[in-house]
Formats: C-alpha cells, structure tokens, sequence
C-alpha cells in the first residue's frame, strides 16, 4: 500500500513539473510573439518617420527636426508664431516661474485648446517653488472607498532629512473631476503636511476640465474594453499635464504614483546614485520595475518624452511609449538586435533593488484590483524567506562540520581568524566634508584637547564627591575594527567628568545644530547615563571646574536606572524679565527605548534643532521624536497670561459641602456600636503538626554575597530571607482564624442630605501676569562653547565615538556613514545565523521550545495524513461482517463461492437434510442425546429475538440464510448447534 501511495506521489511530481515545464515554454514563446510585435510596430513607426522626412534618421537630432518641421506646418496653418519653442527656452533660461508657454506645446496635438488663452492648473497650494534639483510628481485619482495617499505622502516626504527637502519639491496632481475628492485631499494635505506647505516643499495642483479632448468627455463605453481604453488614455495625458509642470522647477524630474511607499533613505540613494554618474548620455535612470513608476528625467528632456506621449497617446499605455521612444532613439534600421542592446546598455540605467513598491490592492482604474503585484511580492519574499533559511541550515551544519573536526595545533589560528573577523574592511577614520563647530573620532589613541574635570560635588560625602571617575580610549570588545576607537568609561559607582572646548562657539541665529555622536552600552547599563552637555558660553566657564552645576545650553542623550528607560532632550530658556533660566523637557519619545540599551550594539543618536523652531531626535538614523519647542516641552515656553490672586482669600461664610449630615435623623434604638467587624472561629482547632517554635522566614542557606558588593556604599550584607521548608503545615503561634462578625453593625451616622446653602468650589480670582512674556523665537538660546560628558554609572564599559556639532545635514550624515555605518555593517555581518537565534531565544524562554515543536511537526503530520489515510472503510466492513456472524458462516469456502452463486440461489431448491455434519465432537453428541424441549426453546427464542433486533441490517433473503447453512463445512460448535435449531424451526 505504502509502495502506491509513494508511486502516486512521483507520479504527482512528475506532472507539476511537466506542468511546469510547458508554462514555461508558452510563456516564452508568448513573450518571444510580443517582442516580435513590438518588434514590427517599431520599424512601422520607423517607416512612418522616414517617409515623412524622405530620409533616414539615425539619431535624436533628425527625429527632433521631423517634430519641429510636423509643429512648423500645423502653426501655418492656424496663423501662430512659428518661434514658440525659442520663446520657452528662453523664458526657462531666465528662471521664471512656470511660464504660460510651458504648456503651449499642447496646443500642437489638441486643436480644442488653439482657443484657450493661458493654459495653467485651476487650484495650486503651495509656494510655486522654483530652482531646486529634483521634482518628485504624484498623480492621484479617486480609488472608491480606498485611498493611498497619505501613507504615499508620508513615505516620500518623512524620509528626506531636512536639507533634501529643502532642495526638492513634491506635485500632488489631482487628475479627477469630482470635487469632493480634491476637496478630501486638500483638506488632508493643509492639516497632516503645514510644515512642508509652509516652506514650499509640498504643492497640490488640479488639472482644468478643459485639457481633456472631447472624446474623454463624449465617450462612455459600457463595455469594459472601451472603459479601459479611456482610462489608459486619460493617464498618459495626465502624467503629460503634471510634467509640463515640474519641468521649469527643477533639473531632475522622478514620476511617482499615488499608491506606492518609498524605501528609507530613498531620497539618499537616488541623489548619490545621480551624482555618481560620470557620463550625462543618460535618457532615464529607473529606480523601480513598476510600470511608469520611479523613473527620473532630466528636466530638459521632459518636452521631447511629451511630445513622443502625445503623438501615440491613443494607442499604447504611457509605460509601453516609453519602451518605444526608447528603441526609435537607440535601434537604426538594418541593425543587428546585439548593437542596438549594447548601446542600450550605456544609456538605459537600472538601479537595483527598487526603491518603490505598491501597496493596497485597489487600482485606479474602477472595479480592478492589482493582486498579481501584491501576490508577486509575497512569492519574491517567500523565496527570500526560504534563502535565507537555506544558507542558516547551511551555515548551521558548517558550523557544526567545523566542530567534528579537532586542530589541536592549529586552534590558535582558528580562534584569531573568527575574532578578526572584520578586518577586511578596511577603516579610515571620518573626515567632515564641509563647516564644523567640533569633531572628535578618538582614533589618534589621545585625548588632545579633552580636559578631566578636578572639581567636586556639593551636598555628597567627601569620599564619592571627587570626579575621579578613569577614562581610556579602547577599540570595542565585540565587533571591532582595526585602527577605529573610542572614548570609554572605565569605572563603577564614580563620579565621571571630561569636556572639550568647540573650534568657535555655536551662535543661534538662522542656522541649525546638529549633534550627533555614537553610544554602545558593552556591558549593559543598570543605572547610570551617556547623555553630553553643551556648555553654556559664559565668563565663568572653566572646564577643570566642570561639575553637576555648570551652566549648559543643552543637555541630551539616553540615561537609565531601574526599568525607566530615557532619552533626554533638555534646555534652558532663560526668561526675558527676570533673567532666570528655566529648563524645559521635550516630551518623551513614542519608541521603545529598551532594545537599544541591551543589545550591545553601537547606535547613533542624533538632535536636530531648525530656526523655525522645531526639533528633531533620532536613533539610527530614524526619528523617534520631533515637535515643536513652543508647543511640545514641559513646562511650556510662554507663561499663562493671568493668575491667580495670592493675595485673594476664600470667605469663612463660603460653603463648598454639596452634602451635609441629615440632623433631624435619629439612631435607631436597636443599633449596638460595641461589636467588632471581625471575631475568633470558635469552631476552629489547631492543625496537627503545627510547630510552634519555629520561625516562618529563614535566611537562604545557599545564598552567596555578590562580587560587586560594596559595604561602604551598600552596607553589611546579608543573606535574603526563604520559607522555612519545615513550616508546610505552620510555625508560630496559633490563633483561631478570624470570621466576620454577623452582629457587627459600626458607628452609627445619619444619613447625607443636599446642602441647601452650597455655593460651588471656591477659586481665587485671576489677575494679570506681572512676568507674562511672549517669546515666539525659543530657538535663539544661550550660545555654548564646549562640550563635556558629566556621568555617573553602576555599569563600567560605556563607549562613545564619533562626536560631530554642525549645521548641515548632509555632513552629519557623511559623517555617520564613514563611522557608525561601518560598525552596524560589521555588527549585522557577525550576527548569530537564524538556527542559533532561536536556540538562544528557547533558552531565555523554554515555552518556545513547545512552539518549536509544533511548528516542525505540523508539516510532518499533515504529509503523513495525505500519504497513509485512515481505512475507514475496511473497518466499516469489518464491522457489517460481525453484525451478520450469527447468521451467516465464517467458512471460507463459503466467502469464495457467495458471489458465484449468488445469482442462483433463489432458482436453487433448498434441501434442509443435507446438513454437513458438525465438526465438534461435544456438539454431535449433544444431538445424538437429544436435548430437552424446553432448551431449545429458550434457544430458539433468543435466536428469533436477536433476528428481530438486526432485521434492518439482513441483506439476504431466507433461502440465502438456508443456502449458507448447508454451505457451512467448519466454524464454531455452539454456533452451528444453534443455527442448526433455527433451521429446524423454520
């Protein structure tokens, strides 16, 4: 049976893989026609040209003179200027604002718009930006009920830093007629996106009814072929409209989609990946596979990509006109498919992997939802998945091969190797690529220009009171990197104190501070902080006398003791009137800081304060908290206009009791107030072997005082107290358990009544503020000129790197690269393989190993249920087969011939003398003997009850029943005797 089943199962195999096999050759030879269609309507285009120019064009240049000699003859004949192109690009030279002749070569293709004077968006929010390197456009349409915008908005825009966003602007195009929609996504964009409408960074624009041809308008095909059509139609002239647009404000343009989220760092990469082009011969960078999304152009080029889409709008997708513009560029005709892909190879440039993916499934044609794309992302990471989980088992049993294996000799070598694990990567120490206030990588091995502080704490014991805390520099302990070091604390329960001086001191004004620098906790941290201060620049600041009380600007970083995890971000404003400083707490971040003071990793923390008062603060490179000074600090900037009057006193006539005691009430006469709530069970009695000598608590025998231990500073120590095991029963003095007491009534007191005279909770009046002040720019603090680490730890071995005060993002960033970036690339390459985290994992956590369990076994149980199913009707068989043993033999000749002469039993004569003689002695005797009447009538009642009971169950008729017995040669003795009588008595 096993054998079958194994045989089914390779036949199985072995037509999902023919199966598979003639998917893929028609799926070839599918794509093989298409490209020879494509191939075809190509060199019919081409022919087309050529027939036009009555020559052969074989680059850009003519095809452009076949266009303009095409726009020469339409203006003739509408009497227009023949110069209109000159006219634009001289008005773009001069860097105006998205001149009227931008969209004028739409009047070329579209005769409808010859009589429309100025053709320009009917709504634009925004500041019209102009002059920065990159257009990010994004064309949304009304999807129904569902909408992707927002989380598309908040992808692209939330993961620029700031200086990107200030040299970049994003066009929400909204291509749809109904008006609720624009309204829905104005109203969305003016409340979540102020920030970045308010600096110019974000505009939504409305394209006019009019642009669109009439046949949009007059069309309405019920059928889904021609719906498809207009809405294809209608999306190529949509991206036209929107890239006329963004073409004279920038000098790169990225078409986006309104239902895609971008990848971290997006922005980033695209811009590095542009500026590292060393050839301008590029047509178009793609920076994803999907359709006409993450494409950049030069803005230059954006009137010839619209031109080309205008020409051929009705017939093709905008996608698929962008393959073909791209062939008629790069294939001349006659030339072998090789050199026309070798030179598309040198212009067409694809960035791998995309940077943008879809989301939703609601497309924005009606009625179609995209799973192919989202089902094609669950496969790509299902074979994702299971690579990665092949190389773990690879990895896992490459370890385990290298642990069969004993080199004595060589296990030296073995353990330096795994340790210099990271050596190949070459480090070179972070170099600022731009204006600086300070920088410290520590990787000189000195501390040049750091100062320890010999000051003292007030109000402390002399002995903990010095700042004589030891620093030294050192490479990490786990994943270092040759030649890279950095500043570390080096002992437990002291005061700590070290602090540098600026290059020149940080003025606020209209440029923002950056600080950023590298904490790795090696050992964890109990309790104790990496958190720096800037020192404020004062006459008084002298960094040997730097201690708890000096005056600081800023105080941030990550501080911890007990289980409260914190990332400071503290100021001080100092108050206009009175000249007192004050400091304020940004509120907490929304993250879960515990991971990033366990793990042992290196991570980067980063604060970003921007003239327009508003604060950022990250982790890794990611924000965790951003908000703004006047709005988002405890206490507030800004003091409350008025107060109260200190010296307003309440009256001794007001009344705040709401309910006052019922005094015509009177204590019943059967209220006794002398019973106690609770009284002795008089019924209980004393267990047996209650011990009442013995105490309940004892010290742990096996409890040991830790290393760490300091009696000067943690007292004697002693052993915690346990249990005692000898008191399962109890120890101690017995008493009676206590009962409540049912005659237990308490104080009496009358019942509360509503008073009468109550006038409401009394409030002092409020009267002006004396020290009310509006201070609308926080921003502009106390300028600092120094920046010191100030600390105190029960945890030694806290490492900091990398320190870097500026006013650009893109130096901090460049920095962080060069330094933290190499780290956590070592840190992940030298991770544990999946196998070992989940071991470590069961060990902190045994009830994994339950889940463990189910997870391998679910698969093994659910093959073994397919292969070997249950034989459920053999037993139901076997089953019919015993209910009818009482009438039917258990011979197995009589099984062999049941079905050959079944057909011939009821033409068959039954002869009831012809009884086979019974094989059991005892039985044969019995009949010889004879038996008494009455037995066998008890007997023969049975046997007829029973026939009654399984009436339903007989199949066979009476001569069958008799036909049997007389086939009936072997079987049980009492059985046979019985039916024997049975058949006597029919």
């Amino acid at each position: 049976m096993r054998t079958k089943h194994v045989n089914v199962l390779i036949a199985l195999a072995a037509f999902v893989l023919f199966s598979f096999s003639c998917f893929c050759i028609s799926r070839m030879t599918q794509t093989s026609n298409q490209l020879i269609n494509c191939r075809n309507h190509i060199l019919e285009f081409k022919e087309k040209i050529l027939r036009l120019k009555n020559k052969t064009e074989r680059n850009r240049q003519e095809l452009i003179n076949a266009l303009s000699k095409m726009k020469y003859e339409m203006t003739q004949r509408e009497n227009t200027s023949t110069d209109l192109v000159e006219k634009k690009m001289n008005t773009l030279g001069k860097g105006e604002t998205v001149s009227n002749n931008t969209f004028e070569v739409l009047k070329f293709f579209f005769p409808h718009l010859r009589k429309v004077g100025r053709i320009y968006p009917d709504v634009i929010i925004g500041k019209e930006k102009t002059g920065v390197s990159f257009a990010l456009g994004i064309s949304t349409v009304s999807r129904g009920n569902q909408s992707y915008l927002k989380q598309t908005l908040n992808s692209v825009v939330s993961r620029m830093t700031l200086s990107e966003e200030k040299d970049s602007v994003v066009i929400v195009s909204v291509a749809d007629r109904n008006e609720d929609y624009l309204k829905s996504v104005v109203d969305m964009i003016t409340k979540r996106f102020k920030r970045q409408l308010k600096s110019g960074s974000l505009e939504v624009i409305s394209i006019p009814a009019f642009f669109y041809p009439n046949m949009l308008h007059v069309k309405q095909s019920t059928e889904d072929s021609g719906k498809l059509e207009s809405w294809r139609i209608k999306q190529v002239l949509d991206f036209c409209f929107l890239m006329l647009y963004a073409q004279p404000k920038a000098m790169y343009y990225l078409q986006l989609e309104d239902d895609i989220i971008a990848k971290k760092m997006y922005f980033t990469k695209i811009t590095d990946f542009v500026h590292n082009i060393t050839s301008n011969n590029w047509f178009y960078i793609e920076f994803s596979i999907l359709g006409f999304i993450g494409k950049l152009f030069k803005s230059e080029d954006l009137t010839d990509f619209v031109r080309f889409f205008l020409m051929f709008y009705k017939d093709k997708p905008i996608d698929l006109l962008l393959g073909d513009i791209f062939q008629v560029k790069m294939c001349n005709p006659g030339e072998t498919s090789e050199k026309c892909a070798e030179r598309n190879k040198q212009i067409r440039i694809r960035y791998k992997p995309s940077l943008f993916q879809h989301v939703g499934i609601q497309s924005s044609f009606p009625g179609r939802e995209q799973y192919s794309k989202v089902i094609s992302m669950y496969f790509q990471r299902f074979w994702l998945y299971l690579g990665l989980l092949f190389i773990s088992i690879n990895a896992e049993f490459m370890d385990d091969g290298g642990e069969m294996e004993d080199f004595d000799e060589n296990s030296e070598e073995i353990d330096v190797n795994e340790g210099e694990l990271s050596s190949e990567i070459k480090y070179k120490t972070p170099q600022p690529i731009g204006e600086v206030y300070f920088t410290e990588t520590f990787d000189s091995g000195r501390l040049a220009g750091w100062v320890l502080s010999k000051a003292k704490k007030d109000d402390t014991d002399e002995e903990i009171s010095i700042y004589d805390g030891r620093w030294e520099i050192e490479e990490l302990k786990e994943n270092r990197i040759p030649g890279d070091r950095g500043l570390v604390l080096k002992s437990r329960a002291k005061h700590h104190a070290i602090s540098a001086t600026l290059a020149k001191p940080f003025i606020f004004a209209d440029k923002p501070l950056i600080v950023q620098y590298e904490v790795n906790f090696q050992d964890g941290i109990d309790c104790g902080g990496a958190y720096i201060k800037l020192l404020a620049d004062t006459d008084v600041l002298n960094l040997e006398n730097f201690y708890d009380k000096t005056s600081y600007t800023i105080m941030f970083g990550p501080d911890k003791c007990g289980e409260d995890y914190k990332l400071h971000f503290i100021f001080r404003h100092k108050h206009p009137k009175t000249g007192v400083f004050e400091e304020k707490h940004a509120k907490p971040p929304d993250v879960d800081l515990k991971k990033f003071f366990t793990d042992r990793k290196t991570h980067l923390y980063t604060l970003v304060m921007n003239p327009d008062d508003t604060f950022e603060v990250l982790i890794d490179q990611i924000v965790v908290n951003q908000g703004s000074l006047l709005e988002d600090v405890v206490p507030p900037i800004n003091p409350p206009k008025e107060i109260e009057d200190p010296s307003d006193k309440k009256p001794d006539e007001w009344d705040e009791r709401a309910k006052i005691p019922d005094l015509s009430a009177v204590k019943p006469e059967d209220w006794d107030e002398s019973e106690p709530p609770q009284i002795e069970d008089l019924s209980a009695v004393k267990p047996d072997g209650w011990l009442d000598d013995e105490p309940k608590f004892i010290p742990d025998p096996n409890a040991e005082k830790p290393d760490d231990w300091n009696e000067d500073m943690d007292g004697e120590w002693e052993a915690p107290r346990i249990s005692n095991p000898a008191c399962q029963i109890g120890c101690g003095e017995w008493t009676p358990p206590m009962i409540d007491n049912p005659k237990y009534k308490g104080v009496w007191r009358p019942p509360m009544i509503d008073n009468p005279n109550y006038q409401g909770i009394w409030s002092p009046r409020k009267i002006p503020n004396p020290d009310y002040f509006e201070d609308d720019h926080p921003f502009l603090l106390t300028s600092f000129r120094a920046l010191g680490l100030e600390l105190w730890s029960m945890t030694s071995n806290i490492y900091f790197d990398n320190f870097i005060i500026c006013s650009e993002k893109e130096i901090a960033d460049r920095w962080a690269a060069d330094g933290w970036g190499v780290k956590i690339m070592i840190a992940n390459a030298n991770e544990p393989g999946v196998f070992k985290q989940l071991m470590v994992a069961a060990e902190e956590r045994p009830w994994l190993w339950l889940i463990y369990l189910v997870t391998a076994g679910l698969p093994v149980a659910l093959i073994a249920l397919f292969c070997w199913p249950r034989k459920v009707k053999k037993k139901y068989e076997e089953s019919e087969y015993k209910k009818t043993d009482i009438c039917k033999p258990q011979t197995k000749g009589a099984l062999e011939q049941e079905v050959k002469e079944k057909k011939a039993i009821l033409e068959k004569p039954v002869d009831l003398g012809e009884e086979k003689k019974q094989s059991d002695g005892e039985s044969l005797e019995k009949e010889e003997e004879g038996e008494p009447e009455e037995k066998s009538e008890e007997e023969i009642e049975i046997i007829e009850g029973q026939e009654e009971g399984n009436k339903s169950n007989k199949s066979g008729s009476e001569d069958e029943m008799k036909e049997a017995d007389e086939s009936t040669g072997s079987g049980d003795g009492p059985v046979k005797s019985v039916r024997k009588r049975r058949v006597r008595k029919e």
